[in-house]
């Protein structure tokens, strides 16, 4: 078999091994592809595997395709694939599952409690001299007030694994956990109160995203939402960038409405120069990195491996184009 890695770099930057692939067959991988559909067909020639995380597989690239067999995301999400086309054609596409539920989880509460503590700010004036040079045995630069979550009210809007980690370490810190949901869970009753969406937006001391993006929830966080919500209240989103109205969510932080946002992604990424999140006070961007811990990358490539393997055993796994 010929297997292609059209945009390995984004998972693997040097530091991890693609040989569970190479079982297979031939394996090609490239760094980056350009989304070209000529370059795109060169590289995948009569690849029977592609496998990738953002190049556009669309209908146009699959169906130049007679030899190809197998789609693999490199990731969850799989948006930037024409699956009605490949299901058409009778290709398997399989995604990465929950490969990094803690690893989001995690990254969600270091942009709160750095909007809480703003450890990296003080660490900043410590070097810069200023508790050397303090009167005190201790010193805080009273710009910025101290949060302390402990009895505070978390909003989760979207409450599948993600969220429901996102709970578990929420409770762990004391506060009260609210969540909106299409489904309500056993298990995710055992974490949370599920409410409506209104309700959610109007008790929340802090609103965390983890739902999907669809119609229904694109802009989920406009300047309509954001009326109904406590004053002060803070932002968190390492969903999806579209979720929120990132015009409105940066006028909001200008008059004071939401107190802080801490996000990891944005609408349209690499991140524009022009985005308003970057000129809006009180606002953390990390740049999508919340999957990025070792463990999560090694994880993803071990399913990767995986999905491989069932497909060509014949029994295929996380296949999305059913």
């Amino acid at each position: 078999m010929k297997i292609v890695i059209l945009d390995g770099y984004t998972v693997n930057h040097g530091d991890l091994s693609w040989q569970g692939l190479k079982e297979f067959g031939e394996l090609t991988v490239y760094d980056r592809t350009p989304n070209d559909v000529q370059t795109i067909l060169e590289r995948i020639g009569d690849a029977e595997i592609v496998l990738e995380n953002k190049v556009h597989m669309s209908r146009e690239v699959i169906e130049s395709c007679p030899n190809l067999k197998f789609i693999g995301e490199l990731a969850t999400g799989y948006n930037n694939i024409d699956i009605q086309t490949a299901k058409d054609k009778g290709i398997v596409v399989s995604n990465i599952p929950a490969y990094s539920t803690a690893s989001v989880a995690q990254l969600t509460f270091a942009l709160l409690l750095e909007i809480c503590h703003h450890a990296a700010h003080h660490n900043d004036l410590v070097h810069q001299g200023k508790w050397t040079s303090c009167p005190d045995s201790m010193f805080y630069d009273h710009t910025w007030p101290l949060i302390e979550l402990a009895g505070k009210t978390m909003g989760i809007i979207g409450f599948g694994k993600i969220g429901q980690s996102v709970a578990g370490i929420a409770c762990a810190l004391g506060m009260n956990v609210i969540a909106y949901s299409r489904t309500v869970r056993e298990e995710g009753k055992a974490l949370a109160d599920y409410v409506t969406l209104d309700e959610l937006l109007s008790r929340a001391d802090v609103i965390s995203l983890h739902c999907p993006l669809f119609p229904e929830t694109k802009e989920i966080i406009n300047a309509g939402n954001i009326a109904k919500m406590k004053d002060g209240v803070i932002i968190l989103n390492t969903g999806r960038g579209p979720l929120i109205n990132e015009a409105d969510l940066a006028d909001a932080l200008k008059t004071g409405k939401v107190y802080a946002a801490g996000v990891d992604v944005v609408s349209e990424e690499p991140m524009r120069a022009d985005n308003p999140l970057l000129s809006a006070p009180n606002c953390i961007i990390t740049p999508h990195m919340a999957w990025m811990p070792t463990e999560a990358r090694i994880r993803l490539i071990n399913i990767a491996v995986n999905n491989v393997r069932a497909f060509l055993s014949g029994q295929p796994i996380n296949n999305v184009a059913v």
